[in-house]
């Protein structure tokens, strides 16, 4: 049997970040809200461990998103497959990626794909057009982590 897993990703402000990534790949910004009530109404979570984003309680320095047709716990609202989580750490990024998310067009939709991406607030970085081998272009996301649309 194949092992689950999630990507983690490093960031300065995870929820922003995932904001950004739930509507690049039209995933699902994970809800922990249930269970931020339940964890301070025991006295099991301090106040200061909890933000407000979008008008939802969220644990400090953490957000994840989901593929909105995979499984998810309905209480802590983490998805049970494909995942992204993003996780606060005090220091900037550094140096280029050494793992990146390649986000796929539909045929012929790449000028489309890549204007919402920008819309979004994504920033192109180079293109490349290897005729038959592909075309597509390196981008970076408000945090500036590089990806490539195709």
């Amino acid at each position: 049997m194949a092992l689950s897993w999630k990507l983690v990703v490093d960031s300065t402000n995870a929820p922003a970040l995932a904001d950004f990534w739930a509507a690049a790949l039209e995933y699902e910004v994970e809800d922990p809200s249930a269970l931020i009530e339940r964890l301070l109404a025991a006295g099991h979570l301090k106040e200061e461990a909890v933000v407000e984003h979008n008008g939802r309680k969220n644990f400090r320095g953490y957000a994840g998103i989901r593929h909105p047709d995979d499984p998810f716990d309905p209480v802590s609202g983490v998805g049970r497959g494909r995942r992204v989580l993003f996780q606060d750490v005090p220091e900037a990024k550094a140096g280029k990626n050494r793992l990146h998310v390649d986000v796929h067009s539909e045929p012929g939709g790449l000028d489309a794909l890549v204007a919402r991406l920008e819309g979004l607030g994504a920033t192109r970085v180079q293109e490349y057009d290897e005729g038959p081998v592909g075309h597509w272009w390196v981008m970076r996301d408000p945090e500036g982590n590089e990806f490539c649309a195709s």
